[in-house]
């Protein structure tokens, strides 16, 4: 019982700051979501303590503030002493977003499968992988974002190490929309 309550207090107090550190937008979640309680639904969960894993599975939902994931599946892998290693939603597609402070549109990502490496501060969006933030989108096979450092880099090609499947037309694309215009600001015509 000691194991279950530690790896609930560990998984709580990690989590809280994973959460926030995905931030795909790096630039400031709303600050009053740290202040919020996790909530986690799912149709099943499983702890393993001798491997230091919990998975949870059939529709998957965790909230914190204006957090939201979703998936499949979510399983969480954890250090010798009890810390979050990596945190891994897999769906069809897995769902990431948040609502940023300053800002009435949520940032949203999606892959088939999202991974939160802790210890990297590393977040990896792969297959299917697509990035929304108020003016850009941006899309590939695998998406890389740094949370410590604040980049990104994405691709088209699939790591060796994994099944991905490289997308249709093998290409990395993004988007930028311009800026809306405010009135009085438009030039005039020569």
């Amino acid at each position: 019982m000691y194991v279950l309550s530690s790896l609930k207090s560990s998984f709580q107090s990690t989590l809280s700051g994973l959460l926030l550190a995905a931030n795909l937008q790096s630039v400031a979640a709303l600050t009053s979501d740290q202040d919020q309680p996790i909530e986690i639904e799912a149709s099943s969960w499983e702890l393993d303590a001798r491997k230091n894993v919990t998975v949870y599975t059939g529709n998957v939902v965790v909230k914190r503030g204006s957090i939201r994931m979703t998936g499949e599946k979510m399983t969480i892998y954890y250090t010798e002493n009890e810390e979050i290693d990596s945190l891994i939603v897999e769906g069809n597609p897995a769902t990431y977003r948040q609502l940023p402070d300053n800002s009435q549109v949520y940032d949203e990502s999606r892959a088939m499968r999202i991974e939160f490496h802790e210890f990297e501060n590393l977040v990896i969006l792969i297959e299917k992988a697509e990035v929304i933030q108020e003016r850009s989108r941006f899309s590939g096979d695998r998406i890389e974002y740094d949370t410590k450092l604040s980049q990104i880099k994405a691709s088209s090609i699939p790591s060796n190490n994994t099944n991905e499947q490289p997308s249709e037309n093998g290409r990395v694309k993004i988007i930028i929309k311009p800026r809306q215009k405010s009135p009085g600001t438009e030039r005039a015509s020569p």
